[in-house]
């Protein structure tokens, strides 16, 4: 880890951390998300395909800069790369298709099952721990969520489909986290993201061919969609999560999906004129308590850094 990494990390606005600040930014962002294709006309898998390759093509100015870490990569590292990248691409075909079929609070509240198979993941494969306090953490912001979408589950027709679609989708990502956590100890964030987004979207591509649907033809409004969900949610939302995944642990990194609920909510109310209640709004208390408490306590590579940039200068 650079001098720079270590006083980033340990820089600091009245006790907030500029990791956190980030991770507030993020949740934030990828609230955007569920507006804007809610908005689009587009099939869900063309959407989720123009998002990721916009993305790239944003990114492809500053690949230069990168060139030898874009290629300096192993065979395992490009296997790693290529799952996370269809384990991505499948997440956002899945749940974003589950947003045609049931309500957004239905198909967010399943996307809280994240952190907890991130969590388990994580302590399977890399032994890491969660402490009392980040569970107690991760249980406040389920409930919240739980209370956000107790009315809206459905067992029949389609809802159900687009609840299990939303499921499927959460344990996708969940896989797609644990995989980046992984390749993050020695993939550079730029290169990491690069060929992930590229992988998912090609993988979208893949079966935008085999399914006929087409990939011209659209109006100018929704390209615009496609170039803001690039942008907001992506590059401002996933990419900084996945840089994030470094500093700190994937379980804490995952909890940004319950925050997304109560500000995709607000922005609902704002934008598309849906209602508020406020028992929504307690619930969205709940929740964005449990992801603050969660994330002061899920820091634990960036702890033990500043701890050794501490003895280090004490020495």
């Amino acid at each position: 880890m650079t001098e720079s990494e270590l006083n980033l990390m340990n820089r600091s606005t009245k006790g907030i951390t500029t990791y956190e600040l980030l991770y507030v930014a993020g949740i934030v962002a990828i609230s955007f998300s569920s507006i804007f294709i809610k908005w689009s006309q587009a099939d869900v898998a063309v959407i989720a395909m123009y998002r990721l390759y916009l993305t790239n093509l944003l990114l492809l100015p500053f690949a230069w800069k990168y060139r030898r870490e874009l290629f300096a990569l192993t065979r395992k590292q490009w296997l790693m790369l290529g799952a996370s990248g269809l384990m991505l691409g499948l997440h956002f075909l899945l749940w974003m298709a589950s947003l045609r079929l049931t309500t957004v609070a239905s198909s967010t509240v399943i996307l809280t099952l994240e952190p907890v198979l991130v969590m388990l993941g994580s302590y399977w494969i890399y032994k890491t721990k969660a402490n009392s306090a980040m569970l107690a953490g991760m249980g406040i912001a389920i409930i919240g969520s739980v209370m956000i979408g107790a009315g809206d589950f459905s067992l029949s027709g389609d809802a159900l489909a687009g609840d299990i679609l939303s499921f499927f989708g959460t344990v996708a990502v969940a896989a797609h986290m644990l995989i980046g956590k992984g390749l993050r100890d020695s993939v550079g964030a730029f290169p990491y993201n690069f060929w992930v987004f590229l992988f998912a979207a090609t993988a979208l591509a893949v079966y935008n061919v085999a399914v006929g649907n087409p990939f011209t033809g659209y109006s100018g409004q929704e390209w615009g969609l496609f170039l803001l969900l690039a942008i907001v949610p992506t590059l401002f939302g996933h990419y900084l999560f996945n840089w994030l995944l470094k500093y700190m642990n994937a379980t804490a990194v995952s909890m940004s999906v319950l925050g997304e609920p109560v500000i995709s909510s607000l922005l609902a109310w704002v934008l598309l004129k849906e209602a508020l209640t406020g028992y929504q709004l307690v619930a969205g208390v709940f929740i964005l308590s449990g992801v603050w408490l969660f994330i002061r306590r899920g820091q634990d590579r960036a702890e033990l850094a500043s701890k050794a940039a501490s003895n280090g200068s004490a020495v």
